[in-house]
């Protein structure tokens, strides 16, 4: 099978070319890459230039649209049998694409890959900062939300793949299109209909990619507070994707921010606030410790953790509470539209 890799670019030249010369690696190579740069001021065409001459690779610049349209600006240039979605902030290792393909290879009698669509974990490489390291696992944690990213079912019981690490043959996108949002939820929108349209999805495990993700507890809270406003984006279109689960972060960060209230209503109830809390940071730093063999970053984790919930909290508190007064919801403004991941 022949893939066309997508990658949305803004802004991070330095990060395309890690990620172009980990694709020069793989072991399996019946693949072209697309770099679409999307209105960036900090081009990387220079970077695509580098690796003519060892991929197959196409440049295309076209104005700011925000990465869900210009994944598809790919879709439509792409001449591959399955398409597959990788942000620019990635690594991939060098088995991925002989997994993928070897997973996919369709059932005996069939023309149809095993997934229609498929999705892969992401993971903390070796090289990878303290911070970036306890970031990753704060995303992957079973403690925190990040952990149903590489679970094999989503809430609900159908896998719905994300597009920092996704695939999807060409049937599905001539068959529904690409994306109908470019920010604010995007991803998990355009996961509902392709499995509302009938189309397979799964989770392949080794397919997983190293995601740097954000290089400091600013810039990651930033991240998740969009994730959180774009959780309630996506429930204007889909009410019913909107679980009880959902709110746990919301819930989390009202009872982190409570916490000084009970001093003055019970000194008790305080003593116990207090008690959960550092009961779940003892959790996340022996359970990050462990997995990374190092106390540095199971401190960190402890904070990713905090700064990811209550990131996530307030930015689905804020958008939920902008729902309630604007019922038709969200707009996309402005000259230049951010990634935020």
């Amino acid at each position: 099978m022949r893939y066309s890799i997508i990658i949305p670019v803004f802004n991070r030249p330095d990060e395309l070319r890690e990620l172009l010369v980990s694709l020069t690696r793989q072991t399996y190579q019946n693949f072209e890459v697309l770099v679409i740069e999307d209105g960036s001021t900090n081009k990387s065409d220079e970077v695509a230039t580098e690796f003519l001459t060892q991929l197959d690779i196409r440049y295309f610049f076209k104005e700011n649209s925000g990465q869900g349209f210009t994944r598809n600006y790919g879709f439509d240039r792409a001449t591959g049998d399955y398409f597959v979605i990788f942000d620019s902030d990635a690594l991939i290792p060098p088995h991925y694409f002989s997994v993928v393909n070897q997973r996919l290879t369709p059932e005996p009698g069939s023309t149809r890959p095993a997934f229609d669509a498929y999705g892969g974990p992401d993971a903390a490489h070796p090289d990878f900062t303290d911070i970036q390291k306890a970031i990753s696992y704060s995303m992957t944690s079973p403690f925190t939300t990040g952990g149903i990213r590489g679970s094999k079912k989503n809430l609900g019981g159908t896998y719905h793949p994300r597009s920092f690490n996704m695939g999807l043959s060409r049937t599905v996108w001539e068959t529904i299109g690409g994306y109908k949002l470019s920010r604010m939820g995007e991803d998990i929108e355009f996961a509902i209909r392709i499995i509302d349209n009938g189309f397979k999805t799964g989770l392949i495990p080794e397919a997983f990619i190293y995601h740097k993700r954000r290089t400091n507890f600013g810039q990651f809270f930033r991240q998740l507070r969009f994730f959180g406003r774009a959780r309630i984006n996506i429930s204007r279109y889909f009410p019913s994707e909107l679980k009880l689960v959902h709110a746990f972060p919301a819930l989390f960060t009202l009872f982190v921010f409570s916490v000084p209230v009970w001093v003055v209503i019970s000194s008790v109830l305080f003593c116990l606030a207090v008690s959960v809390l550092a009961l779940f940071s003892l959790l996340i730093l022996v359970d990050a410790a462990r997995k990374e063999k190092s106390l540095k970053v199971g401190i960190l984790s402890v904070v990713a953790a905090f700064v990811q919930l209550t990131g996530y909290g307030i930015g689905f508190l804020t958008e939920g509470w902008k729902r309630l007064r604007e019922p038709n919801g969200f707009r996309e403004t402005g000259a230049s539209i951010e990634y935020p991941s």
